[in-house]
């Protein structure tokens, strides 16, 4: 049985996209990759106990996004899981990991209390509609012009908004809060050291979930933050008339979840080609990305993109770098919210909370603020990071935070762009005599 599952797997895993792409070698390397693990215990393992912790890492912040957009939180939890499985054979950037995310539910939530939640899946259709064309027309070559500043920038307020994210779940009066959250940082980066074959935040979620059950203690738990009921919904359905009046309404919507998904998921495929060395294919990514939301919207009912947190405990903690990694995802994810939805329930959230502040601290780029870094880069390139950052964090909105810094860096002054002079010791005649 489990060989035909394998094998069923590998099947799934090595269709060609339904429709012609470029960069065929991309695909032949994805599907030769995903072949390998496949053949190798020891690969499978890894990127199997890859999945499964980032699966966890997904639960506290697709419920708290579903609050923002103003939609149950199952709505979210399965919408992640039909899209973590979707760009899985769709996606063109391997072990990136793609869920119902904040920056989109930013945008539905402002219609949705407008309007309802009945214009979400017209909306959310209408987005995937957009961003495969965007995919088909080759417009994600246009990534590729971002400057490395609001690169930085984009990176360095994401590890900003994620630690302050975890903030108000160990940030507390009770001793043993604090305790769990320090503890998992221990865990967390001490255990690799002795424990190579289990991710430490597998370990340390297992053992502290076991501790505060076992001894009784009452904290904050994941069934704290929405509803936890097992089973699945079915498909989403559809109560408003295809008219002028809901095109209307929807469209402002469509368009912004399109376009903030886009360039959030493309920001971040190109962040996990620099941490792997590894190419994707950006115009199979849109592609995929609008077939995903579509899916999504029909069963599931909300749109999402790339989740950079939980891409980096794939790609970082839990070293995944195939498909095999965010197909696992998925499939845990599902386990957890039907089978297991008491389980992942009982879950602490200050343990959650360590590991995604440990995420945090390993997005943000300290090189990037190191006085000598920042003494031998143009003025320009300073500003144009902090600007971005600024504009992210102040609005939570990573769309707004890099058109800010493409914005400043179009109309700073040339001069500022130049690298500062490289100052020159001149030795005196009388030097070395």
């Amino acid at each position: 049985m489990l060989h035909f599952v394998i094998a069923r797997t590998e099947a799934c895993l090595n269709l060609r996209m339904f429709m012609s792409l470029p960069h065929s070698t991309h695909l032949s390397t994805d599907e030769g990759h995903v072949a390998t693990v496949l053949r190798s215990p020891k690969l499978f393992m890894r990127e199997t106990l890859a999945g499964v912790i980032t699966a966890l890492a997904l639960i506290p912040e697709v419920i708290s996004f579903s609050v923002v957009a103003g939609v149950d939180p199952k709505v979210s939890l399965v919408a992640s899981v039909v899209l973590c499985l979707a760009l899985s054979v769709f996606g063109g950037r391997p072990a990136m990991v793609t869920a119902a995310a904040g920056s989109v539910a930013l945008v539905i939530g402002p219609m949705v209390a407008q309007h309802g939640v009945q214009y979400i899946l017209p909306a959310v259709v209408l987005a995937g509609v957009i961003q495969i064309l965007f995919g088909v027309m080759g417009m994600a070559r246009l990534m590729r012009f971002i400057p490395h500043a609001v690169m930085t920038g984009f990176v360095n307020a994401l590890g900003v908004l994620i630690f302050f994210a975890q903030v108000p779940h160990f940030w507390t009066k009770s001793p043993l809060i604090v305790g769990l959250f320090v503890l998992t940082l221990l865990i967390v980066l001490w255990v690799p050291r002795f424990i190579k074959s289990v991710p430490s935040p597998l370990i340390a979620i297992v053992l502290l979930t076991l501790f505060t059950v076992t001894s009784g203690q009452i904290l904050p738990t994941v069934g704290d933050e929405g509803s936890m009921s097992g089973g699945l919904p079915g498909l989403t359905e559809l109560l408003v008339p295809l008219n002028l009046q809901t095109l209307s309404i929807i469209w402002p919507c469509a368009l912004s979840i399109a376009f903030v998904g886009l360039m959030e998921s493309l920001l971040t495929a190109k962040l996990v080609d620099e941490l792997t060395a590894t190419p994707s294919s950006k115009r199979r990514e849109s592609i995929g990305l609008g077939v995903a939301n579509i899916m999504s919207g029909f069963y599931g009912g909300i749109a999402g993109c790339a989740m950079i947190g939980q891409t980096i405990v794939n790609v970082e903690m839990g070293k995944g770098r195939s498909r095999i990694s965010t197909v696992a995802a998925g499939l845990v994810l599902l386990v957890l919210v039907t089978a297991l939805s008491e389980v992942m329930a009982k879950i602490p959230m200050a343990v959650l909370a360590g590991i995604m502040a440990i995420v945090a601290f390993k997005t943000f780029n300290w090189h990037s603020i190191q006085p000598g870094t920042v003494a031998s880069a143009p003025v320009a390139e300073t500003l144009v990071m902090l600007i971005t950052v600024a504009a992210t964090v102040s609005t939570g909105n990573l769309a707004i935070g890099v058109l800010g810094g493409l914005v400043v860096m179009a109309i700073i002054p040339a001069r500022l762009k130049r690298k500062p002079p490289v100052k020159e010791e001149i030795s005196s005649p009388d030097q070395g005599k």
